[in-house]
């Protein structure tokens, strides 16, 4: 969609909430950089390991969901499957030693978000949609300081086409005025567009693979956007 100017009030605004408001891939990431480094395979490469973590990660969202018990539960199996044996305890202390500053991380916002979202809030209805683990993410949630933004917080087990259904009938809103703002192809963008709604897409350097996707170019129901206070341009 061409960056045309909008600026009509009144519009519903869906927030994604991790790497959209907030950092949290690139703590992942940091994580699996340690754990590679300390695996010191003797034949696979780094790529190779990756892969490997990639595809278990892949089965454990799909069994257990996200967020990091069960990315720690991926790195365990990732590591018994490589050394062909169950992890020792000593193993399963490191691998809670590398992860443990995922839990103790703060909420580092993006650039412009709490300025953008001052001025989005007072001209817009504003509603925030995440997923993973419910008891992570309030806590992020909690500890953001943008919760009085928003006429409604969901955490959700997965962002998909039925979720989106689900909250245009919670709210009853009109999906041809309602946008879903987010960094994910694959849960932001074109499931929302599935249901009918509209789509900002905010790339993030850091999003996670799972969450890469192809997006039409071609399609006129998604914006697309550089950084987070260029909506301001638009909304």
């Amino acid at each position: 969609m061409e960056n045309a100017t909008r600026r009509y009030d009144g519009q519903v605004l869906v927030f994604d909430a991790d790497d959209t408001l907030w950092e949290n891939n690139i703590l992942f990431e940091r994580v699996i950089d340690d754990f590679l480094e300390w695996l010191d395979h003797p034949t696979l490469d780094r790529a190779e390991i990756r892969a490997i973590l990639d595809d278990i990660e892949r089965a454990n969202a799909v069994a257990h969901g996200y967020g990091s018990k069960v990315f720690l539960r991926s790195l365990g199996e990732c590591l018994e499957r490589l050394r062909q044996r169950p992890a020792t305890e000593a193993e399963r202390r490191q691998l809670d030693e590398l992860a443990a500053a995922l839990v103790a991380h703060q909420v580092e916002l993006m650039p412009g978000v709490a300025e953008a979202l001052d001025t989005l809030a007072a001209r817009h209805h504003l509603l925030l949609l995440t997923k993973g683990e419910r008891e992570e993410q309030q806590r992020k949630l909690d500890a953001c300081g943008l919760l009085h933004h928003f006429r409604a917080a969901h955490i959700v087990p997965e962002k998909d086409v039925d979720t989106y259904r689900w909250l245009v009938r919670e709210h009853g809103v009109d999906p041809a005025v309602t946008w879903m703002i987010g960094n994910s192809p694959k849960s932001d963008i074109r499931p929302a567009r599935a249901a009918g709604l509209n789509a900002v897409f905010i790339p993030n350097d850091n999003t996670w693979v799972l969450e890469h996707d192809e997006l039409d170019p071609a399609d006129p129901g998604v914006l697309r956007l550089s950084a987070f206070p260029e909506l301001l341009r638009h909304f």
